[in-house]
């Protein structure tokens, strides 16, 4: 043990009947530590990411600011505006570090950054027209029209770009955190998978830790981390003999209150970083605050929104964005009814049941990929499903026509169900639409799911379409339905332009 760190937790043998808790080691004194060169490395990609942010704003802001004053004014641009379009760049990297736009836990993360650049327009329009009134200085709205938001999107596609950037490294290794899991043995591993689920979040998990007495229950393989938690071994220790840069603490009972205060102050005086798990899964952020309450930080969960204003906004969303959609697709349907019509027999729509919010059920469109008696021809195929057990699905499918395929690589046969979404049905964003004999076999907590109208996309089609097992796509379904937004759905919309270009698990 390092001088100054608490001795060992007795180890002795419990008297008889008597069962002996394990013990979290935190010490009361933490004498100071050298960097090490990992966490050198970590502050040189988190130098060159801030300052590469910095730029992109700085050029963003000019950009704007620049193209604003041409449009708006041509040639002919006083000096007061050639001052303001000056003093306008410098107040935007302000409002943007205001709103912790270069603050190293948001860097890579995509969401929060943007939300950041958001907040930073909102709040440099507010500047802006606080300071006209305060000075009485008249600013061309037309000149903050243009200038704002152009900022703010060329702001956000630089952020992309970088995001993209550090992504890459990532998936070879690059720019990772190096973290250490401490708690019980189910929630260790529990947590230890979802920090690993995604690269792009850049934490690599290099040790786990139990309280003393905790055996591993899970079996040892090569891609496993480093194990603790003899009675040799604390957190403490693990940090300084496994360089890591980040303690991750899943829910434990026993490491709260003052022993969790004690280790943040050790940490902190290493340059660690401490992170909590409040066991909550399949939750998003927005739905989590903390809140003082009788001298205590208290974690709020909100209930999920399922009526009321955000399901009509939603729903007001949901049509407009539908009707043009279906105006700008029109002469694509017209060709692939053509085709489709021509070139097998049988109706040129195929007309499905399914069941959308609150267990109504309705009539789902799509392009007929398929020859006319398809269904009769099922059940000999069944036995070579290559779906996820519930799902009838067949990679090689003989009864797919020709233009069948094409139409399902790209996702065109689905176009008509924007007919559904103008009807009120489903959405463009939502769960999967299920058939009644899916429903059939719901679990209790599955039903959750038609909370929300199915949609047209969602989280299933662009994490894997027909590639994910039922498993995962009704995790992935429940996700949506307990954190469902209009930001998550404009992400998803997004996604699935990409997901459906690149025809990923379409078959």
């Amino acid at each position: 043990m390092s001088e100054g760190l608490a001795e060992p937790a007795d180890l002795r043998p419990a008297p008889s009947g008597e069962r002996r808790r394990p013990v979290w080691v935190v010490p009361d004194v933490v004498p100071a530590v050298v960097p090490r060169a990992a966490r050198f490395t970590e502050a040189r990609w988190v130098a060159k990411y801030r300052w590469a942010a910095l730029a992109g704003d700085l050029a963003a802001a000019l950009l704007g600011v620049s193209l604003a004053l041409v449009v708006r004014f041509g040639a002919q641009i006083n000096l007061d505006y050639v001052l303001l379009g000056a003093a306008l760049p410098i107040a935007w990297l302000a409002c943007v570090a205001l709103e912790r736009g270069y603050e190293t836990r948001y860097f890579g993360t995509g969401p929060e950054e943007f939300r950041s650049i958001i907040r930073a327009a909102v709040a440099l329009t507010a500047v802006v027209a606080v300071t006209s009134y305060a000075t009485k200085f008249q600013v061309a709205r037309g000149f903050v029209v243009l200038a704002v938001p152009m900022t703010c999107f060329a702001a956000m596609f630089a952020r992309w770009v970088l995001h993209r950037q550090i992504s890459g490294r990532r998936f070879d290794g690059r720019c990772m955190r190096r973290v250490l899991v401490v708690g019980r043995n189910d929630q260790v591993t529990t947590l230890r998978r979802h920090l690993e689920e995604r690269k792009t979040d850049g934490y690599v998990v290099v040790a786990s830790c139990l309280p003393r007495g905790d055996a591993f229950e899970e079996p040892l393989s090569e891609t496993s981390p480093e194990r603790l938690g003899r009675a040799e071994m604390d957190i403490l220790a693990a940090v300084d003999q496994y360089d890591v840069e980040v303690v991750a603490v899943a829910a434990d009972p026993e490491l709260t209150g003052h022993s969790l205060r004690k280790l943040s102050w050790a940490l902190e005086q290493r340059g660690v970083d401490l992170i909590v798990s409040p066991g909550i899964v399949e939750v998003a952020g927005p739905r989590i605050s903390i809140r003082p309450v009788a001298g205590l930080s208290l974690l709020h969960l909100e209930r999920p929104s399922v009526s009321g204003g955000p399901h009509v906004l939603k729903s007001i969303f949901d049509r407009v964005v539908g009707c043009l959609m279906l105006l700008a697709v029109a002469p694509l349907l017209m060709v692939t009814a053509v085709l489709v019509k021509f070139t097998s027999r049988g109706p040129v729509l195929f007309r499905q049941t399914r069941v959308g919010r609150g267990g109504e059920q309705f009539q789902m469109l799509k392009f007929r990929t398929m020859v006319a008696d398809a269904e009769a021809r099922k059940a000999e195929l069944h036995a070579l499903s290559d779906g996820n057990g519930v799902l009838f699905k067949l990679r090689d499918d003989p009864r797919v026509t020709r233009v069948g395929r094409y139409l399902r690589r790209f996702s065109i046969d689905e176009l008509p169900q924007l007919v559904n979404v103008l009807r009120g049905d489903m959405s463009l964003v939502g769960p999967r639409p299920p058939l009644p004999a899916e429903v059939a076999q719901y679990a209790i907590d599955d039903a959750r799911r038609m909370l929300v109208k199915p949609g047209l996309t969602g989280l299933w089609q662009v994490s894997g379409r027909s590639d994910l097992t039922w498993e995962e796509s009704m995790r992935l379904d429940l996700r949506y339905a307990d954190n469902w937004s209009i930001a998550l759905d404009l992400l998803i919309l997004w996604k699935t332009a990409r997901a459906v270009l690149g025809s990923d698990g379409a078959y």
